[in-house]
């Protein structure tokens, strides 16, 4: 097992933070060596299986250096203080977006195809009441606020299919396949897009 250093003391910190002060880089540098088994410590907390100590080592190591680069001592805080938030902050960022990218992954990931060559994925065939999503919304008396998020949360392609498909543009309502054969595309990719952009706006809706 790596063997880290022991922490500075004090008066040793004070004054490898006064020289980074003056852009001196290897004083940066030291305070990272000696802030390590901080950060070892800190790991202790979220090692799991599938992830290596040495991994997450190295996280830790990016939120101490962003730390020390933005420590401001006179925010009253110890250096080992704001390190231990900004160390502990790093990690839980990158694991909340691997377990987002993982889900990504997953659900939109190919598992087939139906019956006019198109890729089916986990999206299209979840049994869920997303589509009564957007009307949940307007129920709920949140149509202005879809009317705020729409042009930001969704791009070009979703908005004319959700527009098309809800009647948003004044016109009637049309089904997935009416919209497919306006747009000469293909049913379930209607359904694909349909379903990723009524998700955009139910999570922006949660924010």
């Amino acid at each position: 097992m790596e063997t880290f250093k022991h922490p500075l003391s004090q008066e040793e910190e004070h004054h490898y933070l006064e020289l980074i002060k003056k852009g001196n880089i290897e004083a940066r540098n030291t305070l990272v060596e000696y802030n390590l088994r901080l950060v070892a410590h800190i790991v202790k907390k979220y090692q799991a299986a599938n992830r290596s100590t040495e991994d997450l080592i190295s996280i830790g190591t990016i939120g101490l250096i962003k730390a020390i680069n933005t420590y401001d001592k006179s925010k009253g805080s110890r250096l080992v203080t704001y390190a231990s938030r900004c160390i502990e902050n790093e990690i839980l960022m990158r694991l909340r977006q691997e377990r987002k990218e993982s889900r990504e992954i997953s659900l939109y990931e190919p598992i087939g195809t139906d019956k006019e060559g198109n890729e089916i994925n986990l999206m299209d065939i979840i049994k869920s009441d997303d589509e009564n999503i957007l009307v949940d919304i307007i129920n709920n008396d949140n149509i202005s606020f879809v009317s705020r998020v729409f042009g930001t949360v969704l791009d070009e392609r979703e908005q004319k299919i959700i527009s098309m498909r809800y009647g948003l543009s004044g016109s009637n309502p049309m089904t997935q396949k009416e919209v497919a054969s306006k747009l000469n595309i293909s049913r379930s990719y209607v359904s694909r897009i349909e379903k990723k952009a009524l998700l955009k706006l139910r999570d922006a809706l949660l924010l």
